[in-house]
């Protein structure tokens, strides 16, 4: 029984070898690199198959996190994996802060203003530096690129699927 890509969040990205022994340099797709810290195993997708890797050691170098997996200690053995996804399963998402949500948990998310004024469903989310974009997509044909921060979603109910956004003066001009 494999597991369903969509209880898998993707972490990383295995950019290239580091070094001779094994390690391998990740581009971090999560907000946190130093969510690698915490993590104890992830699953490499190859794309014929999910491989669960165990983490032996975590590095931070510039925007990534170099990894050494168990049992993988020659380049040999982990190069051809170069370009390849590392995902976590959802019960291993680090537990999200309070007002941290999976991307793929808030995609067509009903939106209503706190006016009750706009009404629309969020479509896409773009991941800056910063902090991440919510577009909403407005019932009038409007587009709302709203920042992901606290003066602006005030609230998130995934179980009744609705976000209450502030919007804040100028954004809508």
């Amino acid at each position: 029984m494999g597991i369903h890509m969509e209880d898998l969040f993707q972490v990383g990205i295995i950019s290239s070898t580091h070094g001779v022994r094994g390690e391998v340099k990740v581009f971090p797709t999560t907000n946190d690199v130093g969510r690698f810290k915490k993590l104890k195993t992830v699953l490499l997708d190859t794309g014929a198959e999910q491989i669960c890797l165990t983490i032996e050691a975590v590095k931070f170098f510039k925007q990534f996190a170099i990894l050494k997996f168990k049992g993988y200690d020659n380049i040999n053995d982990i190069e051809k994996y170069k370009g390849k996804g590392l995902f976590v399963t959802r019960e291993n998402a680090v537990e999200l802060e309070a007002d941290e949500y999976f991307v793929a948990d808030l995609i067509g998310v009903e939106v209503v203003s706190d006016d009750g004024a706009l009404k629309g469903n969020l479509k896409d989310v773009i991941v800056t530096g910063a902090n991440d974009v919510y577009v909403i997509s407005l019932e009038d044909g409007r587009e709302l690129l709203l920042p992901a921060i606290k003066d602006c979603i005030l609230n998130v109910n995934l179980e009744e699927n609705i976000m209450k956004i502030h919007v804040l003066e100028g954004l809508l001009d």
